[in-house]
């Protein structure tokens, strides 16, 4: 019998996102940390540089009777959780992630409320197959991936050429 596990999220203290996911690949704990490259200014230089892209969390692929053992690790602070209930996020959701972080495709975070958009499928380019839903923000067009357990949305640019509307 193979236990159920999940893809829980777990809150991290400020800028110990590595740290704690390093650690908990150590122990043999299934982690996600996506990781996103920028390209930041100083005054002197540009240098590109990763940084998580949800701020303070990571995902943790583990059954419930075991988050303990996760939070047992310098850093890790807590699971987050709703009325009770731990917050997991859906294996799809997951993967929607990678894939967007893997193309390398500008990527936005937003922790507002976006209000629903049209359904879409993507006929092209490095996202091309995904099925979901598109705002419009300004004079474009973006790909919406809602992660509801931690209030944020994932906005990708793409090209209304690349857009086929769902009826």
């Amino acid at each position: 019998m193979s236990i159920k596990t999940n893809w829980f999220v777990m809150y991290t203290a400020p800028r110990a996102e590595k740290r704690v996911a390093d650690r908990l690949s150590e122990k043999g704990v299934s982690v996600y940390l996506p990781m996103i490259e920028e390209l930041r200014q100083w005054s002197d230089r540009k240098k590109k540089v990763k940084r998580p892209l949800f701020n303070g969390y990571l995902f943790v692929n583990t059954s419930k009777d075991r988050l303990w053992e996760s939070l047992q690790v310098q850093g890790a602070v807590k699971f987050v959780n709703f009325s009770g209930d731990h917050a997991t996020v859906r294996e799809e959701e997951i993967d929607a992630i990678k894939r967007v972080v893997e193309t390398g495709v500008s990527v936005e975070v937003s922790s507002t409320q976006i209000e629903p958009g049209e359904q879409v499928h993507i006929i092209g380019g490095p996202l091309q197959g995904f099925d979901g839903e598109c705002i419009k923000k300004g004079n474009q067009d973006y790909f919406v991936i809602r992660i509801p357990s931690i209030h944020q949305t994932v906005l990708v640019n793409v090209p209304r050429k690349f857009l086929e509307v769902l009826s």
